[in-house]
């Protein structure tokens, strides 16, 4: 190999890889999403329902 192959070599690997990709904060690396679909029916708890079905 010549010279000037091994200084165009070290130009392009300098190019690709002489800096470090920009820095990913944690918070944008982490999806958020419920386990299960949100059920209306279940928060519907209605205490007057309640003691009306049960109670009488």
């Amino acid at each position: 190999m010549s010279q000037e192959e091994t200084a165009a070599e070290a130009v392009t690997r300098k190019d690709r890889f002489g800096a470090l990709p920009e820095r990913i904060r944690p918070e944008d690396m982490v999806e958020t999403r419920p386990a299960v679909q949100h059920d209306p029916d279940r928060d519907a708890y209605d205490p007057d329902e309640f003691a009306v079905r049960y109670g009488l």
